[in-house]
């Protein structure tokens, strides 16, 4: 798989396809590769009109833009590095993206913070070393709606059984690379 270090990611779908987002070269950030994110909007459908998302760390913004391209209603991007924050202000402002919010923190914190059941699909790709698996998982199934859907980038497979304690289950899942991709859904009588 291409790395895609100091490079650059292009949006797939939506009002902004084949815009380009800048890489920057910072050590665990890891942009979802085009193809994954072609699949996971696949799954999710081309338009996301009136979808409430939630981009936890959100690194080059490929997630949420992503999201907003295609006409979610409100994209929060949550960052901790300042000059990846600085960046994604940046894009936002060329975009014109006024669906998008910008903040920088720590995301697991934030979803921790937002109202039960109130995302439709919040997107988790923590940094692999970071240990934020669980604690990101717990936060996003408590904040995902019944209806809606986690989608979660690791280094290895998730299994149901391992999700059941967050209340999600296993929707969707793709290996591509190093890369495990999968789309969740909230077990029925969670929340």
């Amino acid at each position: 798989m291409k790395k895609a270090h100091g490079g650059e990611v292009r949006l797939i779908g939506g009002q902004w396809k084949r815009t380009r987002l800048p890489v920057a070269d910072k050590p665990g950030l890891r942009p979802t590769p085009d193809r994954v994110r072609e699949t996971l909007f696949n799954w999710l459908g081309q338009d996301l009109s009136g979808w409430r998302c939630i981009d936890v760390f959100a690194g080059t913004g490929a997630l949420g833009f992503e999201a907003a391209s295609r006409g979610a209603a409100q994209v929060r991007l949550l960052e901790q590095d300042g000059a990846l924050v600085a960046q994604l202000k940046a894009i936002q402002i060329k975009l014109q993206a006024s669906a998008t919010q910008i903040e920088r923190g720590d995301g697991v914190a934030a979803l921790r913070q937002l109202a039960p059941a109130s995302m439709d699909v919040v997107f988790l790709d923590p940094p692999f070393d970071a240990g934020l698996f669980e604690a990101a998982l717990q936060a996003a199934g408590r904040a995902v709606a019944r209806g809606g859907y986690v989608y979660l980038e690791a280094p290895s497979a998730w299994s149901d059984e391992l999700l059941a304690g967050f209340g999600l289950a296993v929707h969707r899942h793709l290996k591509a690379g190093a890369v495990h991709a999968h789309l969740l859904k909230p077990l029925a009588g969670a929340v």
